[in-house]
């Protein structure tokens, strides 16, 4: 028989009575932090302020330079790879050692630095810093060791770039100049080897002098001085003579084995005479260069600038002389330098050019120079993404595998590019196989001029799918409009773009407060735009009237769709009227423009979300909420932002009438607080008699009320509440829901999240005529700073998937069939308390628990400072993670990896942090980016531009609202850890969280360098050879070796690259290693010394004792026991 105890009866009653679930238990968490590595992997676009070019012409690599000291190296497509320096000093000189797999950097620090990129990821190898000249121009000689390094002070450094020592031969500018000369020459501009004697060093000087140097006798052999200032030389492949390009445009030739006052000739190509028959002048040539044609024997002579100063709209351009045909290429930007292709790297030899890169300001061109006409190569790298400044950015990391070919075609129907070159593009080097990569990337860029562009970003590359512009919509503005909130030169610039990948329906929000709604089609069409104009919203005060939140305003009748044709044009933006041809591709269905009182365009719109579902397309502005049926071509609803709470309003408005954007008067600047809210009975159209929900926004004048660290209190006067976030879901608006219904949830920039409920008609035929209703159900949740990202998990913790309607091609499917209402009837029973939720193999518990107690779903909201998971339908707020304290978060995202979900933020202060979910434990907290390399990007410009000046009291450096909004705009994550961000003005930066993805990264980059033969050097002809003509070996190491002496240390600091640098930390451990154990064995001989000296004594002990004791038994042994 079973004993009854008090502790059996207490423990059956605690069995009995249900309890609480333990969230953190029923939930398994999948990810950890080795999980995660944050890492830089490609970047694509043109380089940002270019200043220098090279290349190499046996591995057909080009290598680019920057003024923020990036170096970008490039190959065939697919190889392409980013350096940095350490300081951001600008490169001001590229050379390659020819063939080697190395190159050699000059950079504005007066530093030159050695790289190797025999490797897949390039390193510096050796660094050397001069101390008290500045380098301005370096030269490598073909397969030489020796660097020629000149400087501003006129000096010549010889440096070994095997091990970057200086050499003790140095050249003086006292001994290279006519000791008759009284002034300075200046800075050195070039230095080059004569082709038939590398003997003999050319040296040229900014004001003109040239000289030419003997390396065995070290003394000037010949000296010349031109009467303009020298900017370039170029040789003529006999060495026999040079031509000079001059600061007044002119060229002269000279002889190289004569000393004359005047040059051998001289021109100025671009020259016209004048009436008073002098030339006009010209503007300066920067560079030149003369290759030898080996077929015809003719010499192409090219160089750059050089036209007349008073042609009026002449762009710069690239001069091409090739016998007596003078051919002037235009140039679209400034020409930043030029480097002509040639088949022979000898420069003893024909060359034979064959093409000419020009590197522009904002392009990069490569010239045919085979073909008539010298047409342009198309350029196969992503070099166009500026071609309008982007302005937003989205990004779609394993996206519906049709949706890429749909675009190509598309695109590829579309933009038929002519007059280029048929031959191949000659910048062919490195190897790059395209791996086979289980999912499809896509980003979409939006610009300035309102084009929007579709790029496939898969397996590590870039490649332009499809573009269309959104301005075609619209009329062409006669007058630039500066009523345009935000964009005042472009109207038309995209600031947001949401994108259905399933139903493949677009929505872009411009500049001039105007979304347009795009359907995808892959037949051309001809139909007509339909507009919708939606009105700022106001109440009308009646006396003793009391306002509804439940009250529908406006109504819906006021509020019309209209055809483009027969719609009043108010505002800035004018739809195109009537029959419009649309390509294939993406086709405007629908535009909607908000207008504000007297037409002038409302607020910026800050949110903005489609849901193909649905038929609804929601946006928020920085004082309303505006909701549009797509279906039926109406405003459903058109809301202030405090009308959303209803009657549970927890902030005190300040109410203001209604004025003009942009608009602001003495009176208004001196006017009290209070006279804001005085109404009168005089004013135009009883305007007076309308309280403006929308008010006019400063950005200096509320900076500080809206910075990331101020609290807001309920107390406070709120004059502006922006919707910030938006998100459809199929979701819990009360504790008393038994199953999800549409909502939309709505996040504020006071941290507020609301929501609205949507009701619609379940039958297909009654969606097309019954109005959809949509109910403010007010506030749910507050958090502190502004709502940044809204998701939702289903009661296993996995993602729910927002629902859509499949793409289908109107002409091919007569019937249009829409899959969400059985999406959404099948959740519906899902999730509803008679059916039971399906079942995760690793959450049984967790499934029982749900049940149990009615709890769903998951809400996860995420703040600038905090992060909660809220339970539905109880609203129960199960995890709060705070994810910054005096910094803020500028993007955050909830994304997909390794079959498993987490929240990703970037912070102000530069780092970026991963959590679990649901649970918000901390998995990664890295530094990545200081958010002052994105200020470009601001208004601002500049770190001290766009800090809160009223926090600099507290010694805090953070940025507010009005200044990050942009750079979260060009800010994605994406699935499977992937991340993009623009990183200058030109290009863009992808990175990811992915340690599984870092691991594999190694074999998406294309291999740079290749094993090449290098070609054999110009045979000399008999008769050459035997008269001196041809060329003379020069032993170099004999002249600058050790027998030349050492250098003082004080001219230039040997810098070790981190990879000798590691080397040597290594060597320098095994060495105190070794000698550690050398120590060790030392002391340990010592100690085993001292043992066998303590073993010897004990052993002479111990037969001194044997000794003894044998004597004394001796002298016992006859003894008998009496006798002793």
């Amino acid at each position: 028989m079973k004993k009854f105890t008090f502790k059996g009866v207490l423990d059956g009653f605690r069995s009995s009575a249900p309890q609480p679930p333990r969230v953190d238990q029923e939930i398994v968490e999948t990810l950890r932090p080795d999980h995660f590595t944050v890492a830089k992997t490609f970047r694509h676009g043109f380089p940002f302020q270019p200043t220098a070019v090279a290349f190499d012409p046996i591995q057909h690599l080009l290598a680019l330079g920057t003024k923020s000291g990036s170096l970008r190296l490039l190959g065939r497509p697919g190889v392409d790879s980013h350096m940095q320096h350490e300081t951001d000093a600008a490169v001001i000189q590229i050379q390659f050692l020819t063939n080697e797999g190395a190159l050699v950097t000059a950079t504005s620090d007066d530093s030159i630095h050695l790289w190797n990129f025999r490797q897949k990821k390039p390193e510096v190898v050796h660094s050397l810093k001069f101390q008290r000249e500045k380098i301005t121009y370096i030269h490598l000689p073909l397969q030489s060791k020796w660097l020629y390094v000149g400087t501003d002070k006129g000096n010549i450094h010889v440096v070994n770039i095997e091990n970057f020592q200086l050499s003790g031969y140095v050249i003086n500018w006292n001994k290279t100049i006519d000791p008759t000369r009284k002034t300075h020459p200046g800075a050195i501009v070039h230095l080059s080897d004569n082709p038939a004697d590398s003997s003999k060093l050319l040296i040229g000087f900014n004001c003109g002098q040239l000289v030419l140097w003997d390396l065995r006798s070290r003394c000037a052999e010949i000296r010349w001085q031109a009467t303009e200032g020298l900017l370039s030389v170029a040789w003529h492949h006999e060495g026999k003579q040079f031509v000079c390009s001059h600061s007044d445009g002119s060229l002269s030739t000279w002889q190289a084995r004569q000393q004359s006052a005047k040059p051998f000739s001289i021109s100025t190509p671009h020259a016209k005479p004048n009436k008073d028959g002098k030339l006009d002048p010209c503007k300066p040539i920067q560079k030149v260069e003369w290759k030898g044609l080996r077929t015809t024997g003719e010499a192409y002579l090219i160089f750059s600038g050089g036209l007349p100063h008073d042609t009026a709209g002449r762009a710069p351009s690239i001069t091409v002389i090739h016998g007596k045909t003078t051919t002037v290429l235009e140039m679209e930007h400034n020409v930043v330098d030029f480097i002509t292709l040639c088949e022979s790297p000898w420069v003893s030899d024909f060359q034979d050019p064959y093409a000419i890169v020009v590197l522009l300001q904002n392009d990069l061109v490569v010239i045919d120079l085979l073909t008539p006409g010298f047409p342009c190569f198309e350029n196969p790298y992503p070099m166009d993404i500026h071609e309008s400044p982007v302005t937003c950015c989205t990004y779609f990391a394993d996206c519906p595998s049709d949706l890429i070919p749909a675009f190509y075609s598309v695109g590829s129907r579309t933009q038929k590019r002519t007059g280029f070159s048929e031959r191949e593009w000659p910048v062919d080097g490195g190897e790059w196989s395209p791996t086979s990569c289980s999912y499809n990337e896509i980003i979409i860029t939006g610009h300035a001029d309102g084009s929007v562009k579709f790029w496939d970003a898969s397996a590590g590359t870039l490649q332009v799918l499809y573009k269309m512009k959104t301005a075609k919509v619209f009329e062409k503005p006669r007058t630039k409009s500066t009523e345009c909130s935000g964009m005042d030169d472009d109207p038309f610039a995209i600031q947001l773009i949401s994108l259905c990948p399933e139903s493949r329906k677009l929505c872009i929000a411009g500049a001039s407060s105007h979304i347009i709604l795009f359907k995808f089609r892959k037949q051309e069409a001809t139909n007509e735009t339909w507009k919708l104009e939606i009105p700022v919203n106001y109440e009308h005060l009646e006396e003793g009237g009391e306002y509804s939140p439940d009250y529908e305003y406006p109504p819906r009748q006021t509020i019309k769709t209209e055809v483009a044709s027969e719609a009043k044009e108010v505002g800035p933006l004018r739809v195109r009227t009537g029959l419009q041809k649309k390509p294939p591709g993406f086709q405007a269905y629908l535009v909607c423009i908000s207008i504000g009182l007297h037409g002038e365009p409302s607020s910026q719109i800050t949110a903005l979300c489609i849901n193909s579902s649905y038929r609804l397309v929601a946006y928020g502005t920085e004082c309303s909420i505006v909701v549009v049926d797509t279906e039926q071509r109406v405003c459903v609803l058109n809301m202030m932002t405090p009308d959303l709470y209803g009657s549970a309003d927890p902030y005190q408005r300040v109410p203001r009438s209604p004025k003009r954007l942009n608009e602001t008067s003495n009176e208004d600047r001196c006017r009290s607080p209070t006279s804001d809210q005085d109404l009168s009975d005089d004013s135009d159209d009883n305007c007076l008699k309308y309280l403006f929900r929308v008010h006019i926004f400063d950005k200096l004048d509320s900076s500080f009320s809206r910075s990331r660290s101020s609290s807001m209190s309920s107390l406070e006067n709120i004059s502006n509440e922006s919707v910030q976030c938006l998100a459809f879901v199929d979701s819990y608006t009360r504790k008393s829901d038994s199953s999800p219904c549409p909502t939309l949830w709505v996040g504020t920039s006071l941290g507020s999240v609301l929501t609205v409920m949507i009701t619609q008609p379940v039958s297909v035929e009654a969606r097309l005529t019954t109005p959809v209703v949509l109910q403010p159900c007010g506030t749910i949740f507050r958090l502190k700073g502004t709502i940044l990202t809204m998701s939702f998990l289903d009661c296993n913790g996995a993602l729910i998937p927002y629902s859509y309607e499949t793409w289908k091609d109107e002409k091919q499917e007569a019937s249009k069939e829409r899959s969400r209402w059985k999406v959404l009837q099948n959740y519906i029973e899902t999730c509803s308390v008679e059916a039971r939720p399906s079942i995760s193999p690793t959450t049984t518990a967790s499934t029982s628990a749900a049940e149990q107690f009615g709890d769903r779903q998951f809400a996860v909201l995420v703040s600038e400072k905090h992060a909660r998971v809220v339970a539905l339908p109880s609203q129960n707020c199960v995890y709060r993670q705070q994810l910054a304290e005096t910094n803020f978060v500028v993007k955050s995202e909830i994304i997909s990896l390794r079959d498993s979900i987490c929240l990703v933020c970037y912070l102000s202060s530069g780092q970026l942090s991963a959590y679990t979910l649901p649970s918000l434990r901390p998995l990664i907290y890295m530094d990545f980016l200081p958010l002052a390399d994105l200020s470009f990007q601001t208004s601002k410009q500049g770190i001290q531009g766009i800090v809160d000046p009223m926090l600099s009291i507290w010694g805090q450096q953070m940025f507010v609202n009005e200044d990050t909004d942009q750079i979260a705009r060009t800010f994605c994550f994406s699935n499977r850890g992937h991340g993009l961000y623009l990183c200058s003005p030109t290009e863009m930066q992808k990175f990811t969280v992915s340690a599984e993805f870092c691991q594999s990264l190694n074999e998406m980059v294309g291999e740079m360098f290749l094993t090449r033969e290098m070609p054999e050097p110009p045979k000399e002809s008999f008769f050459r050879g035997l008269f001196g003509g041809g060329s003379r070996p020069l032993d170099r190491e004999e002249l600058f070796g050790e027998s030349s002496g050492k250098a003082s240390r004080s001219v230039a600091k040997h810098i070790p690259g981190p990879t000798l640098e590691g080397m040597n930390q290594r060597a320098t451990s095994a060495s105190s290693e070794v000698s550690r154990a050398h120590q060790m064995m030392v002391e340990r001989g010592e100690k085993l010394g001292v043992l066998e000296e303590r073993a010897e004594r004990m052993r002479n002990e111990a037969e001194s004792f044997s000794t003894s004791a044998h004597q004394l038994m001796l002298k016992y042994k006859d003894k008998k026991w009496y006798q002793l």
